[in-house]
């Protein structure tokens, strides 16, 4: 194989792996019933005149299946966290208990599981259809390279099927995702 179909497929197999990093990153962000730390990762907090991810003035852990621990570096900031906390878009509750602030989750109800199931097969399409586009952009290079006569016609197929087997591996892997994320939305 040529260098350029090299290229071509380790920068195809580059994009789909992002395309899979964000889409476990855009799973991450849909609540299910249970705690989990990554469910304030988008929290800012105001520190020092500056808008800070909470996770960097504060340890976040889970304590138990519905509740999270915050437990600010410096005193200062306890108050600031439980009201960023508050006003994210979370539809959460926190209590603060000397140093540590307390965040329980709440248990989702049906119909919210059922428009959550909905909200993951709509990012999982997103993310298949972002890999398919991975696919076809990487597809017409290799034709352009076969109608420069840069490669043959037996390398082009390969290159395509090499090309296809990535994009059957991805797509795969996300639908194995949105179906994990799912069952975790219907477990009460």
């Amino acid at each position: 194989m040529s260098d350029s179909i090299e290229s071509i497929i380790k920068d195809a197999q580059t994009r789909m792996k992002k395309s899979l990093d964000a889409f476990i990153t855009e799973l991450e962000k849909i609540r299910t019933g249970r705690a989990n730390v990554s469910l304030l990762d988008h929290v800012q907090v105001e520190y020092y005149g500056n808008k800070t991810p909470l996770n960097q003035v504060a340890s976040v852990t889970v304590e138990d299946a519905r509740t999270l621990g915050v437990k600010p570096w410096e005193k200062n900031m306890i108050s600031v966290v439980e009201k960023a906390i508050m006003e994210s878009d979370l539809g959460l509750n926190p209590a603060t208990s000397s140093d540590i602030i307390r965040v329980p989750i709440p248990p989702l109800t049906e119909e919210r599981r059922r428009e959550l199931g909905k909200v993951v097969r709509n990012e999982g399409e997103q993310g298949k259809i972002a890999v398919r586009n991975i696919r076809r952009d990487s597809n017409t290079h290799l034709k352009a390279l076969l109608k420069d006569k840069a490669i043959t016609e037996d390398e082009d197929k390969r290159a395509e099927s090499e090309v296809q087997k990535l994009t059957d591996r991805y797509i795969a892997d996300i639908e194995k995702l949105v179906e994990q994320k799912e069952k975790d939305l219907l477990e009460i």
